[in-house]
């Protein structure tokens, strides 16, 4: 590997933190993506010549620091100069001590930001949109699919919302104790989402990306610190680490996707599995499961089946039931018809597959599902055709190839 190419993995890896922290200091999402790729460009040029450094993760931290303290004395030159001239005083009359950020309740840049993105000036929407492009390093193409939008709403909605936290000069820091419940729906949805796109990429040639389910799971643990008495934390924390248990599974040795049936459950993390088991316990000892903690309870009928044939299917269709009550859903309407299928029939999942239509327009799941049912009840050229639709839906080069030999050949499975 050449320094360049040294250099963009490293930006890669830190680019997240590196945003995070420089956000907490200049008190500006924009700005402080703007410094970060500073300190990108200066490492383009001075680590060929004087090599790359022992901890590059650092040294790109202190170089972007020191292009924010420049930025901010200028500022506050340029403000006292106002002041002078009779205008009203800035935001800031002096650049901060990059010390002084010590005594917060979690020492976590990248939970800072995500709650302070959370502030209840956002909607929903732009609150994951903007965590997920700064710190989940998502494309907007990768954040469109994942809301089933279009990438013009997305791009949107990130600039709507540097320019409201900027506009109401929003401190960039963790909300006091008890404030941090009435943010956590969204942070939750932030850390899930980045976790979706890294266990089932939406775009591109790979079929996932754990780096990025290694991220949420570690801030998930971190908000379970945070909040110990709040059930849906566990319940998320478990739900993320069930699933990534199946990760190594899930690709076979060359790539190609492995689907949830066809999985050799040897290679499930067991210690992933117990720890999202006890985080599951955790949650149901606080009180009601919410979405997360139902999700991560059916999760959990597929992590205790050591074989295929063992899965409590009743028991998922139950648990769906339960969460199309509590969350409802389009999504959560498709599985409950994919569980129904597995514990009824392939014909009592098609009926209810079929109340969805019109509903997940542009989502390749639904072709797919419908696809393995017909496949099921011998209707093969039908199933051909749905995968073929799967097909063209998706936005992944792994999972377009998986739907094609499915049109090909169709086989009943279920996507894990």
């Amino acid at each position: 590997m050449d320094v360049r190419d040294t250099v963009e993995a490293v930006f890669r890896i830190e680019s997240a933190r590196l945003v995070a922290g420089l956000a907490r200091i200049v008190r500006d999402v924009g700005l402080a993506e703007e410094l970060a790729q500073d300190a990108l460009v200066i490492a383009l040029e001075q680590w060929p010549v004087r090599g790359v450094p022992d901890d590059p993760g650092p040294w790109l931290m202190a170089t972007a620091k020191h292009r924010a303290v420049d930025v901010l004395r200028r500022r506050a030159n340029y403000e006292r100069k106002l002041a002078v001239l009779g205008a009203p005083e800035g935001v800031l009359d002096e650049p901060p001590d990059l010390d002084d950020h010590m005594d917060d309740h979690i020492q976590d840049d990248l939970l800072r930001l995500i709650f302070t993105a959370c502030h209840p000036a956002l909607s929903t929407e732009s609150q994951v949109a903007l965590i997920l492009r700064t710190l989940g390093g998502l494309s907007t193409t990768a954040i469109a699919r994942a809301f089933l939008t279009t990438e013009a709403t997305v791009s949107q909605r990130i600039l709507r919302a540097k320019r409201t936290l900027a506009a109401r000069r929003v401190q960039f820091e963790l909300p006091a104790p008890a404030e941090l419940p009435a943010r956590l729906t969204a942070a939750l949805g932030v850390v899930y989402l980045i976790f979706n796109e890294g266990y089932s990429a939406s775009v591109g040639d790979d079929w996932a990306r754990p780096q990025l389910c290694e991220e949420a799971i570690r801030l998930g643990r971190v908000m379970a610190g945070l909040l110990p008495s709040e059930p849906e934390v566990y319940g998320l924390c478990a739900l993320m680490e069930l699933q990534a248990a199946r990760l190594r599974a899930r690709t076979a040795p060359d790539g190609t996707p492995v689907l949830l049936m066809d999985q050799d459950r040897r290679l499930w993390d067991r210690l992933l599995i117990r720890r999202g088991l006890a985080a599951l316990a955790s949650a149901e000892a606080l009180g009601t499961l919410g979405p997360y903690g139902l999700q991560a309870a059916i999760a959990a009928c597929h992590a205790r089946a050591l074989r295929p044939a063992d899965t409590d299917w009743p028991r998922i269709v139950a648990l769906y039931r339960l969460l199309a009550h509590v969350a409802p859903s389009a999504v959560v309407r498709l599985n409950l018809a994919v569980a129904v299928g597995m514990a009824s029939g392939p014909a009592a999942g098609l009926a209810l597959l079929d109340e969805l239509d019109g509903a997940l327009t542009g989502y390749p799941y639904l072709p797919a599902a419908r696809g393995d049912l017909l496949e099921r009840l011998g209707r093969l050229e039908e199933a051909r055709a749905e995968f073929a639709r799967a097909a063209a839906l998706t936005g992944n080069g792994r999972e377009r190839d998986l739907f094609l030999a499915r049109a090909a050949t169709p086989q009943p499975d279920i996507i894990g």
